[in-house]
């Protein structure tokens, strides 16, 4: 009886142990805790003359509150610009004209070049990936990503000059509150989200990177952005935001 009992009690703390393990290391349920390193350098995406702008859409821009923009807005070929004021933009209005239609073919050009991206090293991702930390490289996603449980950190190792392309077949969404972290110096202005579809981010989250949405781009109140919201085909929709180039 007492042998059985000893059996059983190891079982049980075995069971447990491997558990708390689990539990401990996986941030969620989609992905791998551990991201590998890739060996594969990725050169940048060009901008062109879209690298002038904080927002660039094709149909509308509208704001609501007290948005800060620095950086120019593009619009090409809508008409539509909305919200300022009380919105205030640090830079210029280019609005259906020469400027804005070689920033929206510059675009086009870049956001290609992403979505056609290829490496070796490719890493693909599903579902969440909060709680992940990115090291450079490629990206790539069949469906739609979401931040919404934990944060997402980049890391560039100690590379200030390290490239991220994250390639999302549809929908990217950012639920409230959360946020991209860079460190071992990463730079926002080297990430590269390719959404296939629009791109919306939750209240009060802090957003990095360039975001090359071939529809719409949606910000709900409060949330920031280090980098750029450039739509192609849709409109970018702003609610009291601060977005800096």
């Amino acid at each position: 009886m007492k042998s059985k009992s000893l059996a059983a009690i190891l079982a049980f703390a075995t069971v447990e142990f491997f558990a708390s393990c689990k539990s401990y290391n996986t941030p969620n349920a989609d992905n791998p805790t551990i991201i590998p390193i890739q060996t594969q350098k990725l050169p940048n995406v060009e901008l062109g003359d879209a690298k002038d702008f904080a927002i660039i859409a094709g149909s509308a821009i509208t704001s609501t509150g007290n948005t800060a923009i620095t950086g120019n807005i593009g619009l090409s070929p809508g008409s539509s610009v909305g919200g300022f004021p009380p919105g205030i933009v640090t830079g210029n209005f280019e609005v259906n004209n020469t400027v804005s239609l070689q920033a929206k073919l510059d675009l086009t050009t870049a956001y290609n070049d992403a979505a056609g991206r290829t490496s070796t090293d490719i890493v693909t991702l599903s579902g969440n990936i909060g709680g992940l930390t990115l090291t450079p490289g490629l990206y790539k996603s069949t469906s739609s990503l979401a931040i919404s449980s934990g944060d997402l950190s980049f890391d560039a190792k100690g590379n200030g000059e390290a490239i991220f392309i994250i390639q999302i077949a549809s929908a990217l969404t950012v639920t409230s509150s959360r946020r991209i972290i860079l460190i071992g110096g990463a730079m926002a202005h080297n990430i590269f989200w390719q959404v296939g579809s629009s791109a919306t981010f939750g209240s009060a989250s802090e957003i990095k990177g360039n975001i090359l949405a071939m529809q719409s781009i949606t910000f709900n109140t409060g949330a920031t952005l280090n980098g750029r919201a450039l739509a192609q085909i849709g409109g970018v929709v702003l609610a009291g935001n601060t977005i800096v180039k």
